[in-house]
């Protein structure tokens, strides 16, 4: 599956920016979502590494994706995202993101989200993202 920039989105924009050609591998149910994602240049700093806004982009969008996976109705609002940056990968390397849920509760989720050099599994950068999922009132 690849997602493709819709011109109706135009509110969601950086998004789509950050993950066009993001590709989803493996989904666990209620458990994992696994993709896999080519460094494209526009996503590089000056050095042709990635840039660590658009990992922390990556940790954000598919934590969220992850919680949804989880079982949860909505994918909330982050309440927290760390993420220890270890290596770089540079312009048209494969990478693989694979996001986890570590708990799902009634007001809360929380996951990690690891990405790694896809022909090497050589950690690039971990991450954990913390959601508050409670629905708000239809009043």
């Amino acid at each position: 599956m690849e997602w493709q920039l819709d011109p109706g989105v135009a509110s969601k924009l950086y998004d789509v920016f950050t993950v066009a050609g993001l590709r989803v591998d493996a989904i666990e149910p209620g458990r994992a979502l696994i993709c896999s994602f080519t460094v494209p240049p526009r996503l590089t700093d000056a050095s042709k590494r990635m840039h660590g806004g658009a990992l922390a982009s990556l940790v954000d969008l598919v934590g969220s994706a992850v919680i949804f996976v989880g079982g949860s109705p909505t994918t909330g609002v982050s309440l927290e995202i760390t993420i220890s940056y270890l290596n770089a990968a540079r312009a048209n390397e494969e990478i693989e993101i694979d996001a986890r849920v570590v708990g799902i509760g009634e007001r809360r989720g929380c996951v990690t989200v690891e990405i790694r050099k896809k022909a090497t599994g050589e950690v690039i950068a971990h991450g954990r993202h913390t959601k508050y999922l409670a629905v708000s009132s239809k009043l």
